[in-house]
């Protein structure tokens, strides 16, 4: 009979390691889209700003989610470290860096999607699976920007970004 006094669901070390890696990322994620966010509203760039800082948002959800997670697997969220944070000084290397940002995530994601198949993990494994989706798209909308903008040429771009 099951006892659920006796019931543990303690993560794999590996997972929650990735999981804090994971977190890391989104970490820096959130503070670097907000600091180019804000960079876009004091430029006048007001659809940028919006749209930037929805992208921080989502990685703060992103980042909730992971935390959650490391708990449930009785591990300790690290919230105290960070990457290094990449601040564009133009629009055109702000988008570098995030995608940047964007590609390690996916791939970090990626070994997280796997290290939870090889152990047998399947809520995190489904957790994983449901941001990675998210991420990509982060990752589409940064590389079409950098496409329109080589396209249309930086001028023409900005123009369009003016509320």
């Amino acid at each position: 009979m099951f006892n659920p006094k006796t019931f543990e669901m303690k993560g794999h070390e590996k997972i929650i390691e990735n999981l804090n890696q994971l977190l890391k990322d989104e970490l820096t994620a959130i503070n670097q889209y907000f600091v180019h966010a804000e960079i876009c509203d004091n430029w006048g760039y007001e659809k940028l700003h919006k749209l930037v800082e929805k992208r921080a948002r989502d990685e703060m959800k992103h980042a909730e989610k992971l935390i959650k997670r490391i708990l449930f697997l009785e591990g300790t969220p690290v919230v105290s470290e960070l990457n290094r944070i990449n601040i564009g000084s133009v629009i055109e290397d702000q988008y570098k860096n995030d995608l940047e940002a964007e590609v390690n995530c996916i791939r970090l994601y990626n070994e997280g999607i796997r290290l939870a198949s090889e152990f047998k993990d399947g809520g995190t494994k489904e957790l994983l699976d449901s941001i990675i989706v998210e991420e990509e798209k982060h990752s589409d909308w940064l590389d079409a920007q950098l496409t329109q903008i080589s396209h249309m040429g930086i001028q023409n771009y900005l123009a369009g970004q003016i509320a």
